[in-house]
């Protein structure tokens, strides 16, 4: 039984995928403005202590599964596959983060900072894919 795949449901999935790395790159970019507005972060081009790096990587991984959450939800067939390409695309994007950044002076975080960014863009789609595909979150009456 061969299916093909028509451009609508071709179109959805690139979608579903535009959506994920809009959601992460906004949400990311929006919570590093607003921490810095307010103090908590230095201005741009200054280093960071190691704990606010942290907090960093941290929302940045509650960002990444949120954008998986939301492509699984907006994709139009297999969630799991639509997170699993996010995982290998964020896994090369983080990869090629860590080898521009290295050794490029203090402002871009000691070398754990880029290596912990690594495993949380790769890992972070499995579960939102798994939320989707077993209706977590859903109250049935």
């Amino acid at each position: 039984m061969s299916e093909t795949r028509g451009p609508r449901r071709i179109g959805r999935s690139i979608g579903a995928v535009v959506a994920r790395a809009l959601a992460g790159i906004v949400l990311s970019i929006g919570t590093d403005m607003v921490l810095r507005a307010v103090g908590i972060f230095t201005p741009l081009g200054q280093p960071m202590a190691d704990s606010l790096l942290l907090l960093a990587t941290a929302y940045r991984t509650v960002c990444g599964v949120l954008g998986s959450y939301i492509t699984a939800r907006l994709a139009p067939d297999r969630p799991m596959a639509h997170a699993l390409v996010l995982g290998v695309m964020g896994l090369v994007v983080s990869i090629l983060g860590a080898v521009v950044t290295w050794n490029k002076g203090p402002e871009f975080g000691p070398y754990w900072y880029p290596l912990a960014l690594i495993a949380p863009q790769s890992l972070a789609p499995g579960p939102a894919a798994n939320c989707v595909r077993y209706n977590c979150g859903r109250h049935y009456s």
